[in-house]
């Protein structure tokens, strides 16, 4: 496992005011708005605590809807995947892609209640969805070599003092930082079904054995039920194991995983692996598969979105000890068919959740469903790092589109919540549904006393890097003679809330 080291804080230049583009979904002209800023760097922590307010990255640009103006508001969704149950289009899915590895079965259409194979990436016309601008972490040595000097010389000011007031914060979620860049359910069952009266049914032939043997089953529960409390009792005092009473067959569906990696037959006509790369060039085997991904991605986006490719930056994976054994960071992960590439997801691995970037695969295998098969591997994947990561428990999909009928797919998942865009609180997506069929933009905490509690409160604390030296706006505006600052930084402030604007560093010329 590699070293960890505390990491530099999160930089960013805010962009004034809002920015207007055709809209992806409704296509209106200048119709989708909203705010943005670059991140020269950003730590997960900071990243964390920004989709928690409604913001979003693609590549190193993170933008934030302006959701009472914009065309096809768009709620933040995450999913719990603790409690998920898959639905029956989900196992459809599931099924289909293990008849496609068990016997290269391949299913004619989709199902109807399948939602399209457009993935969690939500499209930001501009085109600012590009998956391949995967970094938000950059050397800030690029933008100032006395940055982290002057960072270095604060924190150990900042550290001092906080011994000295006998702190135990110093180890805390906010220290861990990355560098942002980037099966086989169970076979059909053939259920044999009697002819119907009047249709040639020959009643002269015992019934159809599947019910008959359906009432033998519960006949013998019933009786297991009047007789277990007695038998275990005799069971006990003749000193027998409880295990040795007979045992009904269980009604639990199928979990997820179960359903996921159910065993193939030994003579498979496909074999499917699922690998999990950090996106690196510094890891080999993201380097070795780089240019059998890039020409998936770029087939993949002159088909699906008709657009140009451009290439990936790099990025580097942290591993603090309490985190998950992979580290926090961008990720891909790689689905390998017959030794073939055939898609990837990129993945946001964050302190609290996996947040899915965007799926991107090669068109000629759009029959699989891989947009929905790859958010399942993702709730299962969130599963895996919880048992590890006790407080990594949720899903986040990008943005609910309400008003796009094509994007209310992702309210399949469930059990879910929605963001609330006033006050940043979750709220259950049933509770919310009923108020956006009636108009697009919602207030979803129905408290009209609450507010948002983690909006800025004291400007003066937030941070600015200026002059290749951070300092408190406290400091920074006593030299500043432009009346208009303080309202762009103000605006920033808010939008970005009080704990962001003190950990991260705002770039002022």
């Amino acid at each position: 496992m590699a070293s960890w080291s505390a990491p530099s804080p999160s930089l960013v230049e805010y962009f004034e005011g809002q920015t207007s583009f055709q809209c992806g979904y409704c296509k209106s002209n200048f119709g989708s708005r909203s705010h943005g800023m670059w991140a020269h760097s950003m730590t997960v922590q900071d990243y964390q605590d920004l989709i928690d307010r409604g913001w979003r990255r693609s590549g190193k640009y993170v933008y934030k809807p302006v959701m009472n103006q914009t065309c096809c508001p768009q709620y933040t969704i995450r999913c719990h995947p603790l409690q998920f149950q898959p639905s029956k289009s989900h196992k459809k899915v599931l099924k289909k892609m293990l008849k496609f590895l068990a016997k290269g079965e391949i299913s004619k259409g989709n199902c109807e209640d399948e939602p399209m194979d457009s993935t969690m990436e939500d499209a930001v016309d501009g085109d600012f969805a590009l998956m391949n601008k995967l970094d938000i972490k950059c050397d800030l040595k690029t933008l100032s070599s006395d940055l982290k000097v002057s960072i270095e010389s604060e924190e150990k000011e900042k550290e001092k003092s906080l011994k000295k007031e006998g702190s135990k914060d110093l180890i805390h979620p906010q220290a861990i930082e990355e560098k942002l860049g980037s099966g086989e359910p169970s076979h059909s069952i053939k259920v044999h079904v009697g002819p119907k009266p009047g249709k040639g049914a020959d009643l002269s032939k015992p019934p159809c054995r599947k019910a008959k043997e359906m009432r033998k089953e519960r006949k013998r529960l019933k009786l297991m039920q009047q007789s277990s409390a007695g038998a275990f009792e005799g069971f006990q005092a003749q000193g027998q194991p409880v295990s040795l009473l007979p045992k009904a067959k269980s009604n639990q569906p199928k979990s997820l995983e179960d359903l996921i990696f159910e065993s193939l037959p030994e003579d498979a006509s496909h074999k499917l692996e699922v690998r999990l790369v950090p996106a690196s060039f510094e890891d080999p085997e993201f380097k070795s598969s780089f240019n059998q991904s890039l020409s998936l991605y770029t087939k993949y986006q002159v088909a699906i979105h008709q657009d140009e490719p451009d290439i990936c930056d790099k990025s580097e994976a942290e591993h603090p000890a309490n985190g998950p054994e992979c580290g926090y960071g961008s990720f891909h992960q790689q689905y390998w068919l017959d030794g073939k590439i055939i898609a990837v997801g990129v993945i946001d691995i964050l302190p609290y959740c996996v947040s899915s970037v965007y799926l991107y695969y090669d068109p000629d295998y759009s029959f699989l469903s891989l947009g929905v098969y790859s958010a399942l591997r993702e709730i299962a994947f969130t599963r895996q790092l919880h048992e590890k990561t006790s407080q990594l428990s949720y899903y986040y999909m990008g943005f609910y589109i309400h008003s796009c009928p094509k994007m209310r797919y992702k309210g399949q998942y469930r059990p879910s919540d929605l963001l609330c865009p006033e006050t940043y609180v979750w709220v259950p997506i049933e509770q919310c549904l009923p108020s956006l069929d009636n108009s697009k933009y919602c207030r979803f905490n129905q408290d009209p006393q609450a507010e948002d509690e983690g909006r800025s409160k004291e400007l003066d604390r937030l941070r600015v890097f200026h002059r290749r030296s951070a300092m408190p706006y406290g400091v920074y505006k006593n030299h500043q003679e432009d009346p208009s600052e303080e309202a762009v930084v103000l605006e920033y402030a808010n939008l970005v809330g009080q704990k962001c604007s003190e950990t991260m560093l705002l770039f002022r010329h």
